[in-house]
């Protein structure tokens, strides 16, 4: 192969994130080449939208409206895969790699599922599967996960890695509105999709979490166990109690090494207010990572968009390129780990977590009510932290009692909450919210 011969790219899909890698490999060219050694030219493109492709690339590019002519154009050295879902992007993948193509996909669904299957199937063919774009947009955390802390041994991650949410709780919060007209607000503004399901019930966010996890502890991708609660059910009442008591709300993919197995879960957490990341506002995406040797690192960025997910496409083409004719066994791994050496470490159920909790209970105003409370707490071996007792106006019958609790186990957690609704002084179903110190 010519070296000097600019290495050539098929793409699949040109939708906001394949047309933002090809304004920036066009912008940058002479940077990357400077980078990578050699040109960097996406020649082929395919999408069902042949005419609004054609008008993006210009008449040097050549447009089809199949993606099998990509992968069999033997003059292709790397595939983009920006297709999304499961589906057909499995099975594109999949053939690209028995195509002996090298793949670059933003595709952290596929990966959190089939991740497994398609890093085998790359590692037996001798191809890379790059996926820097996958998780959090712009910015380079898997990277910094594979690569730039390999030294050490990574004890737990905790990421905002889903920007639509940010935003939704980022505006509860300041504006005291409750989540469906921020909800509205987020869609008019295009931060939330028509269907914002996988985003705000935590699916995207658990996606990502999941990649992090086997790439920080060595473990096979396993998306069916991740503990998955969204921000749907979240009320303006809680964000405004976690604020008096020094907190902000966000939802938090998180996985942690515990020495009976690894946590990975994603849900509304409280985060202390002077934390970084709990300032951490809008749209943008944000990642700590706790590491022995290293300590706690922080990563923050962009985490969508056509230019930020773009930066981490071309990322992965400049890598690509600088490797394409290295020895596949001397590779980064495509998950940090050499290929014999992941270990089966099983993910724990969220019973067996181990996380404080806020509580809200709405109570009957009366003596002994929270001595009652107070007692079934104790009896489950969870002991509190504070207490806030909103002040009952005048006349009133009932009131907000703010319970925030130390580290318990969860299944104790469950177990103690299910005694306390059963109490006739308790009238309303008791939110619970877990809570992360992150010190």
């Amino acid at each position: 192969m010519n070296p000097l011969k600019p290495i050539q790219v098929g793409l699949l899909g040109i939708g906001t994130v394949g047309g933002g890698t090809f304004q920036v490999l066009q912008r940058n060219q002479a940077e990357i080449r400077r980078r990578a050694g050699r040109g960097i030219q996406i020649s082929m493109v395919a999408d069902l939208d042949v005419e609004r492709a054609r008008a993006i690339v210009g008449p040097e590019v050549t447009v089809v409206n199949d993606a099998r002519q990509v992968i069999a154009n033997p003059d292709i050295d790397i595939v983009i895969e920006l297709i999304g879902g499961y589906g057909i992007a499995r099975t594109l993948v999949l053939e690209a790699i028995a195509a002996g193509k090298h793949v670059v996909t933003a595709n952290k669904a596929l990966l959190a599922v089939h991740g497994t299957e398609i890093f085998h199937a790359a590692s037996e063919k001798g191809v890379v599967v790059a996926f820097e774009a996958a998780v959090a947009g712009g910015i380079p955390i898997i990277k910094a996960l594979r690569e730039g802390l390999s030294a050490n041994r990574i004890e737990w991650i905790a990421g905002i890695i889903n920007g639509t949410t940010n935003f939704i709780l980022s505006e509860m919060r300041s504006k005291g509105l409750d989540f469906a007209s921020v909800l509205k607000e987020a869609q008019r503004l295009g931060y939330a999709e028509a269907d914002p399901t996988f985003d705000i019930e935590g699916v995207d966010a658990a996606h990502k979490a999941t990649i992090m996890s086997a790439l920080a502890f060595g473990i096979p991708v396993q998306f069916d166990k991740a503990f998955v609660e969204g921000i749907s059910a979240l009320q303006a009442a809680d964000i405004r109690y976690a604020e008096k008591l020094g907190y902000r709300i966000k939802l938090l993919g998180i996985t942690k090494r515990r020495e009976d197995g690894i946590e990975l879960r994603v849900h509304p957490t409280l985060v202390p207010a002077d934390r970084l990341i709990a300032n951490v506002e809008g749209a943008m995406n944000a990642v700590v990572v706790q590491a022995d040797a290293v300590g706690t690192t922080l990563y923050y960025g962009k985490g969508a968009g056509a230019e930020p997910t773009a930066s981490a496409v071309v990322a992965d083409l400049v890598d690509i390129t600088r490797l394409h004719t290295a020895d596949p066994d001397h590779r980064v791994p495509h998950l940090a780990f050499q290929r014999g050496a992941m270990h089966d470490t099983p993910v724990l159920p969220i019973d067996a977590v181990v996380t404080a909790f806020y509580l809200r209970l709405q109570v009957a105003d009366k003596a002994g009510v929270l001595a009652d409370i107070t007692r079934i707490l104790a009896q489950n071996k969870i002991s509190i932290d504070a207490v806030l007792q909103r002040e009952s106006a005048e006349g009133e019958q009932q009131t907000d009692l703010i319970i925030l609790t130390h580290d318990t186990v969860e299944g104790r957690m469950t177990a103690a909450l299910a005694q306390m609704q059963a109490l006739p002084t308790v009238l309303a179903p008791i939110v619970r919210i877990r809570k992360e110190e992150l010190n």
